[in-house]
């Protein structure tokens, strides 16, 4: 059963409070589900519990073809309709008419690029696809039968050594 009130908030405007209202049949409890934008948070699922010392109850989505995994400022998909979009471009359009670096940048940067942005874009990036000599002999110091996951699992790990600001994660101009 859904219930929808109307509350008013501090400045006494109304407001929708949906819940969703699940009684447990083990227990006879009643608990009252928040639903906000046709979801509900799969944490509160944990307060049904059959006794005190249970850890709550789970859901299980195989597939996770009714999970929200989270809100997007970037990606928008409805697998159903078949839609697929970055930014509000359509996966179709950016790959007819756009390069890899644009859609890159589109990423990061929220639009695509002029071409000004584009050059100054690509620059960036280019400078910093030079591999270090040491990268190189860390490299050759693995068996020659070693894995090759193993071995892009530790460049990359090294790779992060040559750029220690990097750690600085708050600081917006290197996080990317």
């Amino acid at each position: 059963m859904t219930t929808e009130t109307k509350q008013a908030d501090e400045a006494g405007a109304a407001t929708s409070n949906e819940t969703l209202t699940i009684i447990d049949n083990r227990t006879g409890k009643q608990y009252e589900v928040p639903i906000e934008n046709a979801t509900i948070r799969a944490t509160e699922l944990r307060k049904i519990k059959a006794h005190e010392d249970d850890f709550g109850l789970l859901s299980y989505d195989p597939a996770f073809m009714a999970t929200a995994s989270c809100r997007s400022a970037i990606t928008f998909i409805d697998g159903e309709q078949g839609i697929l979009q970055y930014r509000g471009y359509p996966i179709e359009q950016l790959a007819e008419q756009s390069t890899f670096l644009e859609v890159a940048y589109l990423l990061v940067h929220g639009h695509l690029p002029s071409q000004a942005e584009l050059d100054q874009w690509i620059h960036e990036i280019t400078v910093h696809t030079f591999v270090h000599e040491n990268i190189k002999e860390f490299m050759q110091g693995f068996r020659y039968d070693a894995h090759p996951m193993g071995m892009l699992l530790a460049s990359v790990g090294a790779l992060s050594t040559f750029y220690p600001e990097g750690s600085a994660i708050k600081d917006e101009d290197i996080r990317y």
